[in-house]
């Protein structure tokens, strides 16, 4: 009997067996090698093993306001950025962060509270997406909400305790676009929601 991490759901499937599951490393996060035999095309089975790191998952949000035809984003120090060329580390997102076994929703309401000082109600869900399937079990609920400058409620900036110092930017709406396409926003979560907001035309 194969001992399943907590929070994995592993469907039944007649073409995978998943013969074991080892935690490699159980420290910030947790890392596991996973063995398994896969059926292929052929209908040979073949013996694999794969390491996926479990982080949870997450969700995140764009903030966009209709009247000023601007968005909310957030600047942070991203280590992982840092130490593969980006000069200074510091990203340019849209509110995010891990459900810690909170419903999605009620997840992204926290954390634009937390970063942004945005009070918002029940966000637009959008769809929810594997961020990185080849190693990563993250799945990420992303969705939209309106604002205006009277649901900012205090200045965010992230939480002290956690490390965060979170800069927060209203930014143009064609800007952010064309940051894009500059490469001055490179992480992808900001990418799609924007690209989304731009063919959905929440600004026409």
């Amino acid at each position: 009997m194969v001992d399943v991490p907590k929070g994995w759901q592993l469907p039944t499937h007649d073409a995978i067996r998943i013969e074991d599951i080892e935690c490699l490393s159980d420290n910030w996060y947790r890392l596991y090698r996973v063995t398994f035999d896969l059926r292929r095309q052929n209908g040979e089975w073949q013996r694999q093993q794969r390491e996926a790191y479990d982080r949870g998952n997450g969700a995140g949000i764009l903030l966009y306001n209709r009247a000023d035809r601007t968005v909310i984003l957030t600047r942070q120090f991203r280590l992982p950025s840092f130490v593969n060329g980006t000069q200074d580390g510091m990203l340019i997102e849209v509110p995010a962060g891990l459900l810690d076994d909170r419903d999605p929703a009620a997840a992204v309401i926290a954390e634009v509270q937390e970063e942004t000082g945005y009070k918002i109600g029940k966000p637009q869900k959008l769809f929810d997406l594997f961020t990185s399937p080849g190693s990563v079990t993250e799945r990420l609920h992303l969705f939209m909400a309106e604002v205006t400058k009277e649901h900012q409620t205090s200045k965010g900036g992230g939480l002290h305790e956690e490390g965060e110092d979170i800069h927060v930017l209203e930014t143009p709406f064609e800007d952010a676009l064309a940051m894009v396409a500059d490469g001055r926003i490179r992480d992808a979560k900001t990418v799609i929601l924007l690209q989304h907001a731009q063919l959905a035309k929440i600004f026409d």
